[in-house]
């Protein structure tokens, strides 16, 4: 593909040669002659000198390199699209395999692709053009949109509601019970009824092997938008807003309510009956205890502002220092006193 080709796909301007074949993308490092790669990481900037590309998208401003370059508002945003351009998503024909196992009650649009082994329940009801790839189970009255994409052994469960373009990686469980249990007077743990429902909006992608728990009563709820990382748990009756992230092994307790445009990086975790405000950051491995207020950042366990955890960082890597000085203050001001 010509790279003025690419230029207008992309909407982006051509420094250089239109006419460049262009055969590929790759990162910055890894790039071979005919390949666009990108640049916004300011520590890549080195890699310039070296890397083999033959285009480069920039931002407005970034110096021009040795090699032709395409002007972008968005090099993260154009490079995944270019790659889009050269590795488009593979197309499942319209089909049934007749190992698939569906329920006279289901319904389902047209222009499906039900794949091998799957299992669609009584009374479920999927949009159009959805693709079901293998091992998919779909329980009794779950209500699924259009342009629906299940990898290998999803799950969605009963009276589950999805919107439309989610997509499910391999091994996602949208709706599984939520971890509820009463204390009988014996010491024995009593299994609460998960009576109600995960609703998850459009264009939601949930990753490998996450779980989002059914609410006990009522809903839990994925805002439009919003992704999901490998390995996150959603408990019940928690409510995640729109264009969030949760990222890999972050974990939610029951009852959390997350904002829209909020970042969980991985392995966050928070106490359960609390509110994380809309565009906060929350960075990776912090234990959240409390209500975060929105559009802050912050980090540790517990968690506190951004600011504060660096400074407290610093000071305990002093501590051991700290407290040599403050054992020979007490013993000089000791030492005083008995003069």
């Amino acid at each position: 593909m010509k790279l003025g080709e690419i230029a207008e796909k992309l909407n982006c301007t051509v420094e250089g040669d239109e006419d460049l074949e262009i055969t590929g993308v790759a990162g910055i490092e890894e790039a071979h002659a005919g390949e666009l790669t990108f640049l916004v990481n300011r520590k890549y900037r080195s890699a310039l000198e070296t890397t083999r590309a033959s285009a480069i998208l920039l931002a407005p401003g970034e110096a021009r390199p040795r090699m032709a370059a395409l002007r972008s508002a968005n090099p993260y945003l154009d490079f995944a699209r270019a790659i889009e351009l050269f590795h488009p998503a593979p197309h499942y024909a319209p089909s049934v395999h007749p190992t698939a196992v569906i329920a006279g009650s289901a319904k389902i649009g047209v222009g499906a692709h039900i794949g091998p082994f799957c299992f669609v329940d009584e009374d479920v009801e999927i949009g159009s053009h959805a693709v079901l790839h293998s091992f998919v189970s779909i329980y009794r009255g779950a209500r699924i949109g259009d342009n629906f994409f299940a990898h290998a052994h999803a799950c969605v469960r009963e009276g589950c509601r999805l919107g439309h373009r989610v997509l499910l990686q391999n091994g996602v469980v949208v709706g599984s019970d939520g971890f509820g249990f009463a204390r009988e007077a014996s010491g024995h743990w009593h299994k609460m009824r998960q009576a109600g429902i995960a609703v998850i909006g459009d264009d939601v992608e949930i990753q490998t092997h996450a779980a989002i728990d059914r609410a006990t009563v009522g809903e839990t709820q994925i805002g439009r938008g919003t992704k999901i990382d490998n390995l996150v748990q959603v408990g019940h009756s928690c409510k995640v807003g729109e264009d969030t992230l949760l990222c890999g092994q972050a974990g939610l307790a029951g009852s959390t309510n997350v904002g829209n445009r909020c970042i969980l990086a991985g392995q966050v975790g928070t106490a359960g009956h609390l509110t994380i405000g809309d565009g906060a950051t929350i960075s990776s491995q912090s234990g959240v205890p409390a209500d975060v207020p929105p559009g802050a950042i912050y980090s540790g366990y517990p968690a506190m502002d951004n600011l504060a955890w660096r400074k407290s960082v610093a000071v305990f890597n002093r501590l051991p220092e700290l407290q040599r000085e403050l054992r020979e203050l007490r013993e000089e001001v000791a030492r005083l006193r008995g003069a």
